[in-house]
């Protein structure tokens, strides 16, 4: 009762959202890159919010399913396909025994998300069945996926009421520049203002250098006052990084736990899936918001993720309604 890795594409990890409260012990968070897409992928099955799924980078695997199961397919547009015919992202998908999933190439984004209504049967570890691969931890094995692996389910495959009206109309990684939104610091002061403005005013392009560790940055310089190093802290999710090279590098989900480079801003949390989405070659520019605009916009962001879950259920209960009319009228003619 689970699945058959026949592919295991070029990273395809188990991820949450990460292993928190251990960073004092030198341990990463890891977790997925694009919590919106992870995040949507779990409520189109009803999963709990946290429930691990597969995440895969610019290449998809191939799985064959040993028993039935719901799938829901999100993130950049892989262009999915069960058994070799195209399936629609975003849409609650019913695996049968037997059954191979696949994906054609990426159209958009580069990164993808797969949740399953079974739940994969991958132990806790820490608090989180998130991967660490650089310390071969949680996860399947603490490792990516290869092929001819076999991951189980923890239950059979749960009831979902209609999940055909289970589907929404996103493809929201279809593009060259994007602009993160940061707040400032904490280590602002150490750069010189006309380097403060390089960095908000200035073109980058995401490089090659880009990972679940971080994103490298080319563009202009960004200079310091004196230097670029300080005593070393702690490092958030989103962290700009200004090396004594002087081109920031975004820090993400499988960072280190401290660094002692100065950081001359952060990444806002609703905008890190926007990065995490990114390919070499794209462009990226930074605009300066406060905490409480940052904050504003996190609540817009969950406002918006349970307007999706209203789209999704709406078609739920109207086809619930009209059964239960159809059954109460049948009752009266009988």
């Amino acid at each position: 009762m689970g699945f058959r890795v026949l592919k295991g594409g070029m990273l395809t990890t188990v991820q949450d959202l990460g292993r928190t409260g251990y960073q004092s012990q030198g341990f990463s968070v890891s977790g997925v890159m694009d919590v919106r897409s992870f995040k949507i992928a779990n409520l189109l099955l009803d999963n709990p919010e946290n429930e691990a799924v597969l995440e895969f980078t610019l290449m998809g695997p191939s799985l064959e399913f040993t028993s039935e199961t719901i799938i829901a397919i999100t993130g950049g547009d892989f262009q999915p396909r069960v058994n070799k015919k195209p399936v629609k992202m975003y849409t609650a998908l019913y695996m049968h025994k037997g059954d191979v999933l696949d994906f054609a190439g990426c159209r958009t984004g580069s990164r993808g998300y797969i949740a399953f209504s079974s739940y994969l049967d991958i132990p806790v570890v820490m608090g989180s069945r998130s991967t660490n691969i650089k310390c071969g931890i949680g996860g399947f094995k603490g490792r990516r996926l290869k092929d001819g692996d076999y991951i189980g389910f923890r239950i059979k495959r749960r009831y979902l009421p209609y999940f055909l009206s289970r589907s929404l109309e996103l493809d929201e990684f279809d593009y060259d520049e994007v602009t993160l939104r940061v707040v400032m610091g904490p280590q602002e002061e150490v750069f010189t203002s006309a380097g403060r403005e390089t960095f908000l005013n200035s073109e980058y392009t995401v490089t090659s250098d880009f990972d679940r560790m971080g994103c490298r940055l080319e563009g202009p310089f960004i200079a310091y006052k004196t230097t670029a190093d300080i005593i070393s802290d702690g490092i958030a999710f989103g962290s700009v990084q200004v090396p004594s090279h002087g081109k920031p590098i975004i820090l993400l989900s499988d960072r280190q736990t401290t660094g002692g480079y100065a950081k001359i801003a952060t990444v806002i949390s609703v905008d890190l899936p926007k990065l995490a989405q990114c390919k070499t070659d794209n462009k990226v520019r930074f605009k300066a918001v406060t905490v409480e605009e940052a904050q504003q916009l996190l609540l817009d962001e969950v406002a918006g993720l349970n307007e999706l879950r209203r789209q999704i259920y709406q078609p739920c209960r109207e086809v619930l309604e009209c059964r239960l009319v159809a059954k109460r009228l049948s009752r009266l003619f009988q």
